[in-house]
């Protein structure tokens, strides 16, 4: 049976793939533009907020990655990225997601003034007073950090090293991200080298708007925990006539490997990486088993929530609380926080919280078809 909205709403969900600059409330970018006398193409509330939507929808990544120019203007003193990161910690709570690996790029945050460990410092507070607010609330999140560094910039290293420096203050892993073509992971070879003897996490942007070679090298090369989206890993996958599938071996690799999808659903409709939600790979990726998590990429360029890709799914796949939950556990094995963590998290949080539903669910069955739960 197809989950319900409220459903949906309640059950427990965990992001790994989240853009803070792409999450922004468009009321908190309206305010803040004014502020500083930013120039935004909307005056109001919801056009901006359906501005940002058609800017993303073009099908190409280069143009959905033009929006983020108004988005990181906002963002460029400690008062504002408090403000965001606190914000962000709240709308996910609200949402239902109780583990969130939230990402950014410091270094797009300096116009400002601001030195890169500030930046660091003001978004982790953010973070903290996000969360309490949460707990306050009665929706409590724990959201950890992913630095991020551009992919056509040369600053990686320095990137990566200001993400091990900020292990202990909730920074857990690293990431690069921008545009793919012409911009390959390797350029950043000896960031990820010294990541790796620094017994540290990494992400990478790898097959959203490039095909396999970008996630061979981000794999082989470079030695990627996980890939950020890696949906053209379908590339590498054959379904004949009669249905029977074969892997090639690259992705043949990547399931043995158990290596996480970072899959964005409504993202990869918008960047062309797939034509429609049932269209999308995540469906054969996910039947073939493998490691595939749901996320949002950019909630405000997509127009989107953990609850909403949650129920697109659900139409368009018939996923019931039982594939939620498989991939809400999947996301939590993929997590970067230590493996007690990510235990106590499925164990005392996710599965709890989807049991109750189905508790629920069945209560309510029994007392639609007119018996007493009691009695039953």
């Amino acid at each position: 049976m197809r989950p319900t909205d409220a459903e949906i709403l309640a059950a427990p969900k965990v992001l790994l793939h989240d853009h803070l600059d792409g999450g922004l409330r468009p009321a908190t970018v309206l305010e803040l533009a004014g502020e500083i006398g930013h120039e935004l193409p909307a005056g109001d509330e919801n056009s901006l907020r359906q501005w940002f939507v058609d800017a993303a929808d073009s099908g190409s990544l280069e143009r959905y990655l033009t929006t983020f120019e108004h988005t990181v203007a906002v963002m460029q003193t400690r008062d504002a990225l408090v403000r965001v990161a606190a914000e962000c910690a709240e709308d996910l709570a609200a949402d239902g997601v109780v583990y969130a690996e939230v990402r950014y790029a410091p270094e797009q945050h300096l116009k400002g003034g601001l030195s890169l460990a500030e930046v660091v410092a003001a978004v982790e507070e953010g973070f903290r007073l996000g969360e309490s607010r949460a707990a306050t609330a009665g929706r409590p999140v724990r959201v950890a950090t992913l630095l991020t560094a551009m992919r056509h910039a040369a600053r990686s290293h320095e990137i990566a090293e200001l993400a091990v420096e900020n292990r202990e203050a909730g920074v857990v892993g690293f990431d690069i991200a921008g545009a793919e073509a012409g911009f390959p992971p390797t350029r950043h070879l000896d960031a990820f080298e010294y990541l790796r003897r620094e017994n540290a996490h990494f992400t990478i942007h790898a097959g959203e708007a490039f095909g396999l070679p970008s996630i061979w090298e981000a794999i082989q090369w470079c030695g990627a925990d996980r890939l950020g989206h890696g949906v053209r890993i379908i590339d590498d996958v054959e379904v004949a006539p009669d249905g029977a599938v074969t892997l090639g071996r690259l992705a043949a690799y990547v399931r043995d490997k158990r290596i996480p999808l970072e899959l964005c659903p409504s993202s990869n409709i918008q960047t062309g990486a797939a034509g429609s939600i049932a269209e999308h790979p995540i469906g054969l990726l996910a039947r073939l088993r493998f490691r595939v998590t749901v996320n949002t990429d950019n909630r405000l360029m997509s127009g989107t929530s953990m609850s909403r890709e949650f129920a697109l799914l659900a139409e368009a796949f018939d996923y019931d609380l039982a594939d939620f939950e498989w991939f809400t556990v999947n996301a939590l094995k993929s997590a970067f926080i230590p493996f007690d963590q990510r235990l106590a998290l499925i164990n005392d949080v996710v599965k709890p919280g989807y049991a109750a539903l189905g508790a629920r669910r069945a209560f309510d069955r029994v007392r639609s078809a007119g018996v007493s739960p009691h009695s039953a």
